[in-house]
């Protein structure tokens, strides 16, 4: 499924441009639907971002279908983008960030600097959340299905490629972890 959140930009261009909305919308009705029924419950903090954007964006899909209206089906990258900056956010106020949990799954020991540095991570992906989300909403309430579909479909998955592998060389090189 993670390959449906990737693809969901180009789906709908592609979906309104070339089939238009009384075909995609109840086709990504469908594709929420079953992403809702096969959810495994295997991480809790991510099933719960997972259930509700797929929640949401049915809810999305299923307006759009009735009302006939393309729009609503812009906003779901801002939905999702919303629900992770929650999410590492909430992980904030917990013992373990989500990115010193991720990391754990690779050290189970982390030295107190490591934890300090996982936390400082958290907080720039909450940073890059804003952001992206901000942007995503711009593009929506800009009505330029182009620029929405360049930004959310191209130019936001370059970012969080920067983002990661910016982070990647900070830990590899200067950290030596």
């Amino acid at each position: 499924m993670a390959l449906f959140i990737i693809a969901y930009p180009f789906a709908v261009w592609l979906g309104v441009t070339h089939f238009g909305i009384s075909v995609l919308a109840p086709l990504l009705c469908a594709v929420f639907l079953l992403r809702l029924v096969t959810l495994r419950a295997t991480s809790g903090h991510m099933l719960w971002v997972t259930k509700y954007s797929a929640l949401i964006g049915l809810l999305l899909a299923a307006t759009s279908t009735l009302l006939n209206k393309t729009h609503l089906l812009l906003y779901y990258p801002v939905v999702v983008n919303v629900l992770l900056l929650l999410l590492f956010m909430a992980s904030l106020r917990s013992s373990a960030s989500v990115v010193e949990r991720l990391a754990r799954l690779r050290h189970s020991e982390l030295p107190p600097a490591a934890i300090t540095y996982t936390r400082r991570v958290t907080q720039i992906w909450c940073v890059f959340f804003l952001f992206n989300g901000g942007m995503a909403l711009y593009t929506c309430l800009k009505d330029n299905m182009a620029l929405w579909a360049f930004y959310n479909g191209g130019l936001s998955y370059t970012l969080i490629g920067i983002l990661m592998g910016g982070e990647w060389i900070v830990r590899k090189c200067i950290l030596r972890v």
